[in-house]
């Protein structure tokens, strides 16, 4: 009864709910970093959705098999859509952290939001104004003063950071997988995830394989496997699930202003959980992807009052 009104009384709290789901999702950039020499990139990936698919099963397996049919009709969206978002994104992001620190990739994650505007425009047509536009570009900035460490003449030597770049990939493609989500059948939002983590599963499933065959496969060790399970269930489950009740109890709008927060918060962890150093060019570069998705959210509400 008492853990009955526990969470009843967490899932009436909107703004705790959306401040735990970036919190959860940052810890995804702690992980990634902890996974190193303890379980290696595609494993993690593939053990990930695997726990998920079994997490879903348990909790949320009625609507799963009342949407199946039509998941099954539209079998290669989601398979692509598995493979983009989950899949891909998840490798490009646990290879970046044997190359990168957590406070880049953080940092990095910011992006985001100015590339989706860009696939929006290019495969939706959307326009952006002059704010938005000036947000997008201040935005890059930042990232580019993490991909130089805040020193330009990087660029004239091509000294650049592969995990960084790899980094900057998930992003990409991530966000192309956010504006291609409209297109997505009319299903319960838990069956669409489940569908998702199915793809994703079997479309890790070769990747998992080259790993093996050229020698890079870890299994996980004993700490491994506690990361694998962190990544199945906080930043996998509980981040969604809590994320789509406050999105229910607040609107879109008001709780997309808290994913901005993953760059904040992956950067605190980086600091306490990791030990990492915080440059000064860290600061700067977190004020631009900040400050910039502040501008194009600013812009964007302003141009749709006037």
């Amino acid at each position: 009864m008492a853990d009955d009104g526990f969470w009843s009384r967490l899932y009436g709290r909107p703004y705790l709910l959306l401040t735990l789901s970036p919190l959860f999702w940052a810890g995804n950039t702690v992980a990634s970093r902890l996974a190193v020499g303890e379980v290696s990139p595609m494993a993690l990936t593939t053990y990930r959705w695997s726990g998920v698919l079994l997490l879903l099963v348990l909790i949320a397996r009625r609507p799963i098999v009342a949407d199946w049919a039509v998941m099954r009709g539209r079998l290669p969206y989601m398979l692509a859509m598995g493979a983009l978002g989950f899949t891909s994104f998840n490798a490009f992001f646990y290879i970046a952290a044997h190359f990168t620190s957590a406070v880049n990739i953080g940092i990095i994650q910011g992006a985001l939001p100015g590339l989706v505007f860009v696939f929006a425009y290019l495969i939706a047509g959307t326009r952006a104004g002059s704010g938005q536009l000036a947000g997008m570009t201040t935005t890059l900035l930042g990232v580019g003063v993490i991909a130089v460490k805040g020193d330009a003449s990087t660029l004239a030597s091509l000294d650049l950071n592969a995990g960084d770049l790899m980094m900057l990939g998930a992003c990409v493609v991530y966000a192309l997988y956010t504006v291609l989500l409209p297109r997505r059948p009319k299903i319960a939002g838990i069956s669409f995830f489940a569908g998702l983590s199915v793809a994703a599963f079997l479309t890790s499933l070769p990747f998992l394989a080259v790993e093996i065959a050229i020698g890079q496969y870890v299994a996980p060790t004993p700490f491994g496997w506690l990361v694998v399970a962190y990544c199945a269930v906080f930043p996998s489950v509980i981040s969604q699930i809590f994320f789509v009740r406050g999105v229910e109890l607040v609107g879109p709008g008001r709780a997309g202003v808290f994913i901005n927060l993953i760059p904040v918060f992956a950067s605190i962890l980086a600091v306490l959980v990791l030990g990492e150093s915080f440059r000064a060019y860290h600061a700067l570069a977190l004020a631009l992807v900040l400050g910039g998705i502040f501008w194009a959210e600013w812009s964007k509400r302003r141009e749709a009052v006037a």
